[in-house]
């Protein structure tokens, strides 16, 4: 699964969530809060190039792959063996 690399791109940089936020100019929190925590499905490329600007990072820094990585804040270990037959 392909993820943003958001709260560790802060993380290295020393910086927040609220630091970002704010240089954002995002209407919602929930939307942002969604975005950097990988929980939606899908991303403007305008949120992509602010994202980028913001962080001054080139657009392949933003993602990872995590072939274990599942989108569930709730699977936080990303053992996805219940679904594992599905595909």
């Amino acid at each position: 699964m392909i993820r943003l690399r958001i709260l560790e791109i802060l993380e290295e940089q020393d910086h927040t969530k609220y630091w970002l936020f704010k240089r954002m100019d995002m209407l919602s929190y929930r939307n942002f809060q969604k975005i950097i925590e990988n929980r939606t499905t899908g991303i403007k490329f305008e949120t992509l190039n602010k994202l980028c600007r913001v962080l001054d990072v080139p657009v392949g820094e933003l993602f990872a792959q995590d072939d274990n990585f599942k989108n569930d804040p709730q699977n936080v270990s990303g053992d996805d063996t219940k679904n594992a037959n599905q595909y």
